[in-house]
């Protein structure tokens, strides 16, 4: 079995994935409450005990939310850099000593076959990341919570066989919403969230003959809806000549309520 991944939900209600390889599985963020992300991981045949260790993306609620009670329950690392752990240390309770990971921006770690890279990304947070996760020449890349995609995340994910990108808001939905003004503007800043727009202009420079499937993420429950984001990433990347045959068509989508399928990243 070559490297899979499942996205256990993803939204402004909670974010969780398990990414597995041919000997760890390991899950980033845990945004939902313990008794959530367990239900949603048995609709995938996937338990706690079956866990490695925990990435931590963020310190936002609707990233670690079951995070600490998770963790000691099935006795998992946390792996995190220094300054998400301060970040969020009085949000997870009691972490053991030797479960408290410390992994700096930038680093690469292994976990036998499995290498996981983490990257810097734009967010109103301490100190967030993305993670690219490569096995045995497959890559999958986490990109979600940025506010733009800077070049250095480009080039950190551009050459991924799959994508789990943001696509987080239609900009005309968010701006005629219900947010005050203040909200409004930090999730159209640089350290916000990316639209509809912003993902499709992304990928068109990181969509390449390696580029499998892309997964558009962590849309925004009051100012967006899943067949826009579709709609609108795939008419950008057909007006720049990028058009698919449908039963070839790369994106999908994510769930903020239920697992997506597990995917096998070599998969065509």
């Amino acid at each position: 079995m070559g490297l899979r991944f499942t996205v256990l939900a993803s939204g402004s209600t909670g974010n969780a994935t398990i990414v597995q390889g041919a000997d760890k599985t390991i899950m980033v963020d845990a945004g939902l409450s313990a008794k959530k992300l367990e239900e949603l991981m048995r609709e995938r045949g996937v338990a706690g005990h079956d866990l490695d260790a925990l990435f931590v993306t963020h310190e936002h609620s609707d990233h670690i939310k079951g995070l600490g009670a998770f963790a000691r329950k099935y006795e998992l690392p946390i792996y995190a850099n220094e300054a998400t752990w301060a970040a969020m240390e009085r949000h997870v309770g009691t972490i053991e000593a030797e479960k408290r990971v410390v992994m700096e921006t930038g680093e690469a770690l292994d976990f036998g076959p499995m290498r996981v890279q983490s990257y810097p990304i734009s967010h109103d947070a301490a100190e967030p990341v993305g993670y690219c996760f490569e096995e045995h020449g497959e890559k999958l890349s986490l990109a979600t919570d940025l506010g733009y995609v800077s070049e250095k995340v480009k080039r950190m994910i551009i050459d991924s066989d799959v994508l789990v990108l943001e696509s987080n808001h239609d900009t005309e939905m968010l701006r005629m919403g219900r947010y005050p003004w203040n909200i409004k503007r930090r999730i159209l800043s640089d350290v916000g969230h990316l639209s509809n727009v912003a993902a499709g202009e992304a990928l068109i420079e990181l969509m390449t003959d390696r580029t499998k499937r892309v997964y558009l993420a962590h849309l925004s429950l009051d100012h967006n809806q899943m067949d826009l984001a579709l709609l609108t990433v795939n008419s950008i990347l057909e007006n720049h000549g990028i058009f698919y045959k449908q039963d070839e068509f790369p994106l999908r989508k994510t769930f903020y309520d239920r697992p997506t399928p597990w995917d096998e990243v070599k998969r065509k």
